[in-house]
Parts: C-alpha cells; sequence; structure tokens
C-alpha cells in the first residue's frame, strides 16, 4: 500500500510539473510569436479548456495523493522526501496559482482595454509566475521520486 500510494503521488506529480513545463517552454513561447489579438483570445480559450475534469484530478489529485503517501510512509526513509514534495507542490501549485495567475487570468478575462494593453499586463508576470510554478512542481516530483526510491 505504502509503495502503492508513493508511486500514485509521484506520477500526478510528474503530470502536474509537465503540465506547468509544457506552458514554460511550448505554450508561451508559441504565443509570444502570436499578434496581441491572437494571444489574448488564444489564453482566453485555454483558461476556459483547462477547467476540466482531468486537470482537477491531476492538479487536486497530486496534492492529496502526496499528502495520503507521506502519511503512508511516515516512519520511513522517504518521510523528509515527502514533506519536502508536499511543501514544494503546495506553494508551487496552489500558493503561486491563487495568488498570481488565477487572478490575471481573471483580469484578461474581464478586461476591455485593447488587446496590447491586456497582454502587456498579463503576459510577462503570468511568465514569470509558470516559470516559478513549473521549477518548485518539477522539484517536488523528484522529491517524490526519491522518496519512492528510498522505499
Amino acid at each position: 500500500m505504502t509503495r502503492a500510494a508513493l508511486v500514485v503521488a509521484t506520477g500526478l506529480l510528474g503530470l502536474s510539473a509537465g503540465l506547468f513545463g509544457t506552458f514554460s517552454y511550448v505554450v508561451m513561447p508559441g504565443l509570444r510569436r502570436t499578434g496581441d489579438a491572437t494571444f489574448v483570445q488564444s489564453m482566453r480559450a485555454i483558461n476556459v479548456a483547462i477547467l476540466n475534469p482531468v486537470f482537477a484530478i491531476v492538479f487536486g489529485g497530486a496534492a492529496l495523493a502526496t499528502v495520503a503517501a507521506l502519511v503512508a510512509t511516515w516512519g520511513t526513509d522517504a518521510r523528509p522526501w515527502l514533506i519536502a514534495a508536499v511543501v514544494l507542490y503546495v506553494l508551487g501549485a496552489f500558493v503561486l496559482t491563487g495568488a498570481v495567475n488565477v487572478p490575471l487570468n481573471d483580469a484578461l478575462e474581464a478586461g476591455t482595454d485593447s488587446a496590447a494593453e491586456l497582454r502587456s499586463a498579463f503576459e510577462d508576470s503570468w511568465v514569470a509566475s509558470n516559470h516559478a510554478r513549473s521549477l518548485l512542481t518539477v522539484a517536488a516530483f523528484v522529491c517524490a521520486a526519491v522518496g519512492l526510491a528510498k522505499t
């Protein structure tokens, strides 16, 4: 049971880190090459499309599964690695998303300024926060993988 919990947690953390990473090295660089109106339309569409059951399972499930794996491995050498994984994931996925990315998404959606002004108020801050989310969630994934190796 302990190993299964760790495998599930590690897999979900990897999927979540991969999502944030893909935005950092594929999606946002691709959108950077578009015009302002296309950029705003695309981000608005992405922000609607991402709210789906698969994303919810990966995003929320990674946190829940990692906490469950931490509880299951409390008395083992994996414990410090899973504590680190939980902290890094919560900071990267939940704190940054809630404090920076979601408010920017909401402002972009509600904005009535020109596409150039909306993009200017959105892009650099969103991308910087997403890079941080990527690094933190990848670090969480690595910590969970080390914890898995220690079981």
